[in-house]
């Protein structure tokens, strides 16, 4: 069995050389994107004060925590913890596990309200009280 050679190439070999000395030197990333990163926190956390400083009330109170929550969390994990620049792989891996608890934790709410309404449905909406107290008989 032969194996072919390829001879190298001045294009190769700069490639080669290039790569080299990157991997030595490691990932550099401008300074510019994590300023841009930390004013988008900035505003963002601004953002969820106002939440409270307006006084909302009720689902969209939550669901605007919630969101804003998610974003901050988001750009932390892909800018700072430098996942953006990860391989797929470790994406999954850090991405997936949380999802599918969130996902299971839903299903598990689901039927939450589904045993309590079928508990209803049995049952009668209020639980059986207990029974009333008897004065004890004097002697």
């Amino acid at each position: 069995m032969a194996t072919h050679a390829h001879a190298p190439t001045a294009h190769g070999d700069a490639h080669d050389a290039g790569h080299a000395a990157a991997h030595e030197q490691g990932q550099q990333h401008p300074l510019g994107i994590y300023f841009k990163i930390w004013g988008l926190l900035f505003v963002l956390s601004i953002a969820s004060y106002l939440v409270d400083y307006f006084h909302l009330q009720g689902f969209l109170r939550w669901s605007l925590i919630v969101i804003f929550m998610f974003l901050k969390a988001g750009l932390i994990v892909a800018v700072f913890m430098h996942m953006v620049w990860e391989r797929l792989a470790l994406v999954y891996a850090i991405v997936v596990p949380p999802l599918l608890l969130v996902t299971l934790l839903a299903i598990g709410a689901l039927e939450a309200g589904y045993t309590v309404g079928t508990r209803d449905i049995y049952f009668g909406k209020e639980a059986p009280s207990a029974p009333a107290a008897k004065p004890h008989a004097q002697h």
